[in-house]
């Protein structure tokens, strides 16, 4: 390795651990309560970090304290468009006490930087705008363009990617890295998502004059065990994704009644679900909400007092991407010029901002450092080695995609 790169190395990375301190020490929260729990100041912080380097900066609200911020390096040239993802919110830190280390102070102990966002992914967001000012400040020529897409409400119901889609960032885009946790494995594929909330109709009654009433719960009850059954034929059609495990349908949440008070000798007058379903890319959520919808109309013909209701709360379907694609190839090859491994591939539990992304027609790649098991934990942290190996495989895959150089078919 010649000192230049030696030196590059070091500098990248004392610099992307420097910003992931920064960034994780301004709390983005989304809480609606308070004024100030929110992406505001975190954005503001990001876009004039990227105005000192010289980037193109957009700052669009989504909602009120809710920007998105985009960065736009232009090589000037004609040529491919490639996004870089990460977005500046964060999980609640829950219990203060429960945290061996301040949730915000990332502080780090024995290689290791502790603090909400540093694993999902404030470390990420750092590692790709690291990556970006080393292509700058090192004149690295390549052609096309560069986003840098920085949004609000990924831990939520991703309006802030939604926002980016429609304003028209995404249009024409070539390729997207999504930075998000995964221990540096190529992510070409991603769970989908679709949660769906029953209600089931009753009539209050006294619980020693069940008669007079419609319980709620034995009809709710049947729903659920002819949902476990439904996960189990879905498993027996689609068989086991070599990256994302088997599909589920999950209930999460059971509750009755409702609304207001329980009380044991009071028949509620509602009663409720909330489904978490995870599907593979062979599963279409259409043809899997019409069979939700056959579990009712049968238990209708068997049952004239059954009454329900749903709300369909979110549906991101799965995504894959083909290895063949040119921005799974660079990333591929940035990998293995990076750490000097066989590349390993895998698949995304949950959904990210990329599913909307993909949905727009764009190839998405899903990688970075941090344990993928710890975002959202007590005590969330990144190994600080990681950020600088991160910080170079997103520089390599910029320069392998625009300049199309490396491995194009992800082999």
């Amino acid at each position: 390795m010649t000192t230049i790169k030696t030196d590059r190395l070091k500098r990248d990375y004392e610099r992307a651990v420097a910003l992931t301190q920064q960034l994780v020490r301004i709390p983005s929260v989304y809480r609606p309560e308070d004024p100030k729990g929110n992406e505001e100041e975190v954005a503001s912080f990001t876009a004039d970090y990227l105005r000192d380097l010289g980037i193109d900066v957009y700052v669009e609200e989504v909602e009120p304290g809710r920007p998105n911020v985009i960065g736009v390096i232009d090589s000037g040239k004609p040529g491919k468009t490639l996004i870089f993802e990460g977005h500046t919110d964060v999980v609640t830190e829950g219990d203060r006490e429960s945290w061996n280390y301040d949730p915000f102070g990332a502080e780090i102990v024995d290689g290791r930087m502790y603090g909400r966002g540093t694993n999902d992914t404030k470390g990420n967001l750092a590692c790709m705008i690291t990556a970006a000012q080393s292509i700058i400040e090192d004149k690295e020529a390549f052609t096309g363009k560069i986003i840098l897409c920085i949004p609000v409400d990924e831990e939520r119901m991703m309006i802030g990617i939604k926002h980016f889609i429609e304003q028209g960032w995404a249009d024409n885009v070539d390729g997207a890295i999504i930075c998000e946790p995964e221990e540096n494995q190529i992510c070409v594929a991603q769970r989908g998502a679709l949660r769906i909330q029953i209600t089931v109709n009753g009539k209050m009654a006294h619980g020693a004059i069940s008669w007079s009433g419609i319980n709620p719960n034995w009809r709710l009850a049947k729903i659920i065990t002819a949902l476990e059954a439904l996960e189990k034929e879905e498993q027996e059609i689609h068989g086991e994704h070599p990256y994302l495990k088997w599909p589920s349908i999950t209930p999460t949440i059971v509750k009755a009644p409702v609304t207001g008070d329980a009380q044991i000798n009071v028949i509620p007058e509602k009663a409720m679900t909330a489904l978490d379903i995870r599907t593979i890319p062979s599963q279409d959520h259409d043809v899997l909400i019409e069979k939700i919808e056959t579990i009712f109309n049968t238990l209708k013909k068997e049952d004239k007092h059954f009454d329900v209701d749903y709300d369909v709360i979110e549906n991101r379907p799965a995504t894959e991407t083909d290895r063949n694609e040119p921005v799974v190839g660079a990333v591929h090859a940035a990998v293995k010029q990076t750490l000097n491994i066989e590349p390993e591939y895998n698949g995304v539990p949950g959904a990210t901002d990329g599913t909307f992304l993909h949905l727009h027609g764009v190839p998405i790649v899903t990688i970075g450092a941090g344990d993928r098991e710890v975002p959202h934990h007590i005590n969330e942290y990144v190994d600080i080695k990681e950020l600088g190996e991160t910080t170079e495989i997103y520089r390599q895959a910029a320069l392998n995609f625009l300049n199309e150089e490396g491995n194009n078919n992800g082999e």
